[in-house]
């Protein structure tokens, strides 16, 4: 899908077409569009390790927001170009992809990763006419090696360089530098405007939000979905539900989480004021559904061989998924079963009863708390999810482990003395929850942030929170309607009816927004404000509904099958509303 873009990029194109791409995919034309060493401080170029080449018909399947179910071919120009920081001896190789000349509409895109690895497609731009790049973050992350493979030199000894590029650095320079170069790869003057765009998800959402906070004046548009927030926090979360479990000394059978989830479903899908297989409304659940009743119901399942996913769950599957047996199995709802349930939706608190952290809105899968069946013994036990077990071996503990082994003697107190250990270790760096935006702010920026309601990864009460804390620090004399007024300007956020970890949810045939890009390029190049998300429901009795989202902080009520209302319910938002007394010091 190509928008038009007005008189001026139409004018452009014009110009820009009298060259094809063989004449301006040349390692010349390449090596004259560099900026001089000590133009972008902290930056030296290696003009000599620089190369181009044409690439034809390229197959390049549609980007993150896009509708298209089909790849469409593009012609572009594949660049490579080296630099080094000053003083360091590194070495840092990024690339970009330029369409060709008649096709480029000034426009930059930089696509987020997810999981521990940044992204290596460079190519994301094309289908809107923006050269586009990647980056290897000094690490050779180009060729798939992962930050979480190289945080460590060895036991003990942090990788500060590795961490602070995957943490911001690494795509706040390829920006900046892509933006340059493209100006003179194409022969327009360096005053002349690049709109730069970002979108990513999950941990893609996390360094989109890392650019928003550091590079805040590089970007015109930024689109980011279930960022991966205070790190700290958000990592060691994954291991709380075996906490859980242990502490109440309970493994549930996955059957018996997942026939929880589904009443949990069931009986809160018509709150909403529509049965149709979503909680458009998890608030109304939380506030009127007691889980208990649901102790007594049958549950089975056949024996299956299942594959657990790693980090960056639904669309995205990371790297060390695992495959498991489960033999069948039956039995009813036990009282043990919902008070794990209950506990982990309740969320960590200390031994003081002080809250440590939010967690999943009550109807998400409960992923992580999914057991494993020992052959041997014949019985479920302890599965600690390796999303939360590796950050804590590896980057609170520094040891070069992939996982917990065990949770003897840990508490929940360990856990919240994990979350405060590698939230002041990596405050600056991957934490990523710095709430005063006023430089991206300043300089016209637009920021689409999005969350699926029933996350079962990151909690989608997390971006809210960071909502909320963008609001209270940037506009902190106005009312709340006054200063949400003021942020829907330029910092739009919506709740996901009923969706997944970055994709829709098998569990709950919703809603999911497929045109977010074309959204953003309205909204930055023609002034277009929307004011509620477009997304389609793709499965169910519903399939093909438009559905117009629900800016936060209102809600959805549906008055009948086809129409809601975006209403605000002030009980409904407290439930969303958290603080963390458990920390001394402010958890944004």
């Amino acid at each position: 899908m190509r928008l038009q873009t007005g008189a001026s990029v139409a004018a452009f194109a014009a110009t820009a077409s009298a060259k094809s791409l063989s004449d301006v995919c040349t390692l010349s034309n390449v090596k004259s569009a560099l900026p001089a060493n000590g133009t972008l401080l902290g930056i030296n170029l290696e003009p000599s390790a620089s190369t181009a080449s044409v690439v034809y018909n390229a197959t390049v399947g549609g980007g993150m927001s896009t509708s298209s179910t089909t790849s469409e071919t593009y012609n572009y120009c594949n660049v490579t170009l080296t630099y080094t920081h000053p003083g360091k001896g590194d070495t840092v190789v990024v690339k970009y992809a330029l369409p060709e000349p008649s096709d480029f509409k000034k426009r930059f895109y930089v696509a987020g990763g997810g999981g521990y690895s940044l992204s290596s497609d460079a190519t994301g731009g094309l289908e809107y006419g923006a050269a586009g790049g990647a980056t290897s973050a000094g690490y050779d992350a180009l060729n798939s090696v992962s930050y979480d493979d190289v945080v460590l030199y060895g036991n003990g000894s942090i990788n500060w360089d590795a961490t602070y590029m995957f943490g911001y650095q690494a795509l706040g320079e390829m920006t900046q530098l892509g933006k340059y170069f493209t100006k003179g790869f194409y022969g327009i003057g360096s005053s002349s405007k690049v709109y730069t765009y970002y979108e990513g998800c999950s941990d893609g959402g996390r360094e989109g939000m890392s650019q928003v906070q550091r590079w805040g004046d590089e970007y015109d548009g930024v689109i980011t979905g279930a960022p991966a927030f205070r790190y700290g926090q958000q990592q060691v979360h994954h291991v709380f539900p075996s906490e859980v479990e242990k502490t109440i000394d309970y493994y549930p059978p996955p059957c018996e989480l997942s026939k929880i989830v589904n009443a949990t479903i069931a009986a809160c899908d018509p709150l909403d004021g529509r049965t149709d297989g979503v909680i458009s409304r998890t608030d109304l659940c939380k506030l009127n559904f007691n889980l208990t009743s649901i102790i007594g119901e049958k549950y089975y399942c056949a024996a299956e061989t299942s594959t657990s996913l790693g980090f960056g769950f639904s669309k995205r599957q990371a790297a060390g998924s695992s495959t498991s047996y489960q033999p069948a199995q039956s039995g009813t709802v036990s009282a043990e079963g919902v008070a794990v349930a209950q506990a982990i939706y309740d969320g960590l608190h200390n031994s003081k009863g002080e809250r440590a952290y939010l967690s999943w809105q009550i109807g998400s899968e409960l992923s992580d708390a999914e057991t494993q069946w020992n052959n041997n013994t014949k019985k479920w036990e302890l599965d600690i999810p390796s999303t939360g077990g590796e950050f804590v071996t590896k980057f609170v503990q520094l040891l070069d482990l992939d996982n917990l082994s065990d949770l003897d003697g840990v508490t929940y107190d360990t856990l919240v003395e994990w979350m405060e250990t590698a939230m002041f270790r990596y405050f600056d760096s991957l934490q990523t929850t710095v709430p005063d935006l006023t430089k991206f702010q300043a300089a016209g920026g637009k920021l689409l942030h999005y969350h699926g309601e029933s996350d079962p990864s990151i909690p989608a009460a997390s971006s809210v929170h960071y909502w909320q804390a963008v609001r209270d620090i940037m506009y902190p004399g106005l009312s709340q309607k006054q200063a949400q007024a003021k942020l829907q300007d330029w910092y739009q956020f919506y709740l996901v009816p009923g969706a997944a970890h970055c994709g829709t949810n098998s569990l709950q045939p919703g809603p999911y927004p497929e045109v977010n890009m074309e959204i953003m390029i309205n909204w930055v190049e023609n002034g277009v404000k929307p004011s509620r998300l477009n997304a389609t429901v793709s499965s169910g009795d519903y399939e093909g509904e438009t559905q117009m989202l629900c800016q936060w902080p209102s809600r959805p009520l549906w008055r009948s099958n086809t129409t809601f209302d975006c209403v605000n319910d002030k009980k409904s938002i407290e439930s969303w509303t958290y603080e963390f007394p458990a920390f001394k010091v402010p958890v944004y």
